[in-house]
């Protein structure tokens, strides 16, 4: 058998980045692999919560992110139905940067922490072999093989075939872009209309990043022709989508798409959390997060603490697989199951243009009611 690592993370995303540098500074040889290329753009809200951060930096991610010079954030607001928008300040301070800008710094720093990182490398089966997984994976028209004693899933939320759970018929999809021309205050906004929901934030650079989640019927003939290449792509929805809000539209007036900046998922947002399969799972590939729950990328990075303080068990001895799973299992449970349920009730309501006018003047009367509901969607601040 050839060189064993201590452990295999598949996918290069936040999570496994994550999970690798956690590893790697424990002293275990890590291999981080993933089939795609990078830098690259991706849908995602690009917006790191006080907690996200905290997370980062206990990783060591501290410097490599503010190197990016990331946009300050202060305040979220929600704009839904008319009137004046919902404004709540944010529990510390967050920060808005590109997933093309930070995934590639993330990768250096989890070099730098001794771990290998190989991109362009895609896992084709993962087996059992003896005392070892067996990874199989293709570069180019290259084939390779690597051994690790243990393997941790970060695919993310889109198809995979590594994946045991069968993807389920999505009514929405996800796009996202960066544009210019748009006066933003440190906030992050999310506007609802028929159809969907969009939020924005800005990142390093003056950009702005518009990520948004439509349903496939209320937007499909746009959706259509974007796949069928005659349409506009990701950024021509996210404007057509401006076109159902009057404030969002005003304040896209004037926006351009900035070129290579475009990303589509269509995301999985009905399973239940899976966190093993053959192997653990973390961030996405263990369960997409409801984008109202605010902070994907904190979920995901929790994930990837929470496995990898199990995994450094299981790797010294103290643990047996079966006990790393369950221990596991039960701490997302923990962690996830009121973010989760909040985000899945607040993206039903949010369906519910009726109720806009209500729920919004109930939110304004009741200033304590946005703060809680805004605790409750998102994981408690914790030392893992």
């Amino acid at each position: 058998m050839s060189r064993v690592y201590d452990a295999a993370v598949i996918g290069a995303g936040i999570g496994g980045s994550a999970a690798a540098m956690a590893l790697a500074g424990q002293g275990w040889d890590v291999l981080l692999l993933d089939g795609r290329r990078f830098p690259r753009h991706k849908v995602c809200g690009e917006f790191l919560s006080p907690e996200s951060r905290s997370m980062l930096e206990s990783l060591g991610f501290r410097e490599a992110v503010a190197a990016l010079s990331p946009a300050e954030l202060t305040h979220a607001r929600l704009y839904w139905g008319g009137g004046p928008p919902l404004e709540v300040a944010l529990p510390g301070r967050a920060i808005g940067v590109s997933r093309q800008a930070m995934d590639p710094a993330l990768h250096a720093e989890v070099r730098r922490a001794g771990a290998e990182v190989l991109t362009e490398t895609a896992v084709t089966a993962v087996g059992r072999e003896k005392e070892a997984y067996r990874v199989e994976t293709k570069c180019g028209g290259a084939t390779r093989v690597f051994h690790a004693r243990a393997v941790i899933g970060a695919w993310g939320g889109g198809p995979s075939r590594l994946s045991e759970v069968r993807a389920a018929d999505s009514p929405y999809v996800g796009v996202k872009a960066h544009f210019g021309g748009v006066a933003m205050e440190p906030a992050v906004e999310l506007f609802v209309f028929p159809g969907g929901y969009l939020g924005m934030a800005p990142v390093e650079g003056g950009g702005v990043n518009v990520a948004a989640l439509l349903h496939q019927e209320a937007f499909a003939a746009a959706g259509a022709e974007a796949g069928a290449g005659r349409g506009p792509g990701a950024a021509g929805l996210l404007l057509e989508a401006a076109g159902r809000h009057p404030q969002l539209r005003e304040k896209l007036a004037a926006a351009a798409p900035l070129p290579g900046t475009e990303a589509a998922i269509v995301p999985n947002l009905r399973r239940r959390p899976q966190a093993w399969g053959s192997f653990a799972h973390v961030g996405d590939a263990c369960v997409t997060i409801p984008p109202l729950c605010g902070d994907g990328m904190s979920m995901a990075l929790r994930s990837a603490l929470l496995c990898t303080r199990l995994a450094d068990g299981f790797l010294r001895g103290s643990l047996t697989e079966e006990q790393w799973r369950r221990q596991y299992e039960r701490g997302l449970h923990r962690e996830f199951a009121g973010p989760l349920r909040w985000g899945h009730l607040l993206q039903s309501l949010f369906a519910r243009q009726a109720l806009a006018g209500p729920v919004m003047r109930l939110a304004r009367s009741v200033p304590l009611l946005p703060e809680r509901l805004l605790h409750a969607t998102r994981l408690r601040d914790v030392r893992l």
